[in-house]
Order: structure tokens, then sequence, then C-alpha cells
């Protein structure tokens, strides 16, 4: 059975239960359960401290798991980033009094709050850069201000948070995280095939729709050059009419804006239609 561990609070928790439930995966009904059993798809989920994911995949305790990038890295578990899962992204970032600080290495010397402080040592490292890294579990932003910090590392959605706190940011970012899949080093590719497919079917689902439309004979080339497809569109002759029906999946993000160039063409009847899963 294939052990799955997945963070059971967080920014990443929901997102990630959505995902695996989207890829027919029984997932818990109560917050409580830290362990969930799935027979029928031969899986068994662990609920873990996200900080604690991939800890536990490095060491083989479980195969395979949920985690941040940013969270894999401080960690310095025995573990590999195997797929990028297309949410929680965020930006690390370093920050300092305004004025006080302008690259990194303007830290030497300096004292660097951070909660992951692996990764801010090891990047600092590579700047040659020598610094007291000071380890905090949360509101670094805080800091400075209370004499424990001269700058800070972490997490920057939109700066204001740091900014209210009389802190800009400086230098190139550190590290742009994601939720990611992970496993051990010691699991293989193959160990972990059928959990890949399904994942990387949700997201190249929640990327496309299928459009279905019909087109006069004489704009079938040009309708198709709107909506080319993977391979080819599946193209049908309309029964009694010199018509034909086409059907082709097309990026989400470019829907409405193919189906006006589509009834520009002549097409008519567009309908799109959610897609669950894929296999490309």
């Amino acid at each position: 059975m294939l052990r799955i561990a997945v963070p059971n609070k967080g920014s990443l928790s929901e997102p990630a239960a959505q995902l695996l439930k989207e890829a027919g995966y029984k997932q818990r009904r109560d917050s409580r359960e830290l362990v969930l059993a799935d027979p029928r798809n031969d899986v068994e989920f662990f609920f873990l401290r996200p900080r604690d994911v991939a800890v536990y995949v490095g060491s083989g305790t479980v195969d395979a798991g949920i985690t941040g990038r940013d969270l894999l890295l401080d960690s310095g578990a025995h573990a590999v980033e195997h797929l990028e899962l297309g949410f929680g992204g965020s930006t690390f970032r370093y920050a300092a009094p305004r004025g006080s600080v302008s690259s990194v290495e303007g830290l030497q010397g300096q004292r660097v709050a951070t909660s992951y402080p692996r990764l801010v040592k090891h990047h600092l490292k590579t700047f040659g850069v020598e610094a007291d890294v000071v380890r905090l579990d949360g509101a670094v932003e805080s800091s400075v201000q209370l004499g424990v910090a001269d700058a800070v590392a972490d997490v920057v959605s939109t700066g204001t948070t740091l900014r209210a706190a009389g802190l800009e940011i400086f230098g190139d970012p550190i590290l742009k995280s994601e939720a990611i899949l992970i496993r051990g080093k010691e699991t293989s590719v193959d160990d972990i095939a059928v959990l890949t497919g399904r994942l990387r079917g949700v997201l190249m689902a929640r990327q496309y729709v299928l459009v279905d439309y019909d087109v006069p004979s004489e704009k079938l080339d040009e309708s198709i050059s709107v909506t080319p497809g993977f391979e080819a569109p599946t193209v049908t002759p309309l029964h009694g009419k010199d018509w034909h029906a086409v059907r082709v999946m097309i990026p989400r993000a470019e829907m409405n804006q193919i189906m006006d160039r589509l009834y520009g063409a002549g097409a008519r009847a567009i309908l799109s239609t959610e897609l669950l899963a894929v296999r490309i």
C-alpha cells in the first residue's frame, strides 16, 4: 500500500485535499483524523504538520507527500521534488529597515531573522556572506523593531505586512515556492506512477475546457485554425447538412476569446464543458 503524507493544516491543506479528491482518492471527513486508509486505491494517507512532511518522506516512513518547495529545502531531508502542483505560490525575500541594506552582501555581520534558517544560511553562503541567522517560528517582521534582528527573510505575497513594520524588500528573490509532490530517494518513479498520472490529469483538466461547435463545411478549415487541439480536433459530418461538428480541447484562460473568434468564423452552437480529469 502506497503511503502518502498530506499537510494537516495551513494554507496547503485544503488545496491538497481538494486535488487528491478530484484525483479519485478518499479524503477524511474529520480534521482530527491522522491516518486514513483508502483500500480501493491501495493508498494510506498520513496527515502531518506541513514542516514534518519532508522529514517523514525523506526518512522512508512514507513514500511520497505534498509540501511546499521552501519547506522541502529548509528541512534538509533526503527527499526530491517530483511534481509541481500549481497552488500555494509564494516568494521568499529579504527585507530590512528603509535605507539600511540594499543588497545581500550588505547583510555581512548582520542578524537575519527567519523561519527558514537552513534555507537562508545556504543562500547567504552562495554569496559568501557570514551572518547570524536567528530562527523564529512566526511574525519575523516584528523582530527588527524588537531588537532581535537587523533584517528578515520571509515569505512575501504583497509586502504589505513588511511595509507596515517599516521594512523594505531588497535583492532578488531567495526562492519562488509552490506546493509540490515529493518522493523519498528510495521511492522509484514507477512506485508512484499511478498517483503522478492522476494528479497530472487533474492539473491538466484545470487548464483546459472541452469545446463543441457546428460549422459550415466551407468554414471548417478556418475554424480548425482557431482550435487546432493537441493532435487534431475530432470532426464529424452532420446528418443532412453541409456542416460539421467539431470537438476539441482549448486553454481555459483563452476560452471566451476563442469562442468569439469561432463565432466570427461562422461556427454556431458553441458549447464549453468542464473537464474533471484527462490523460494526454
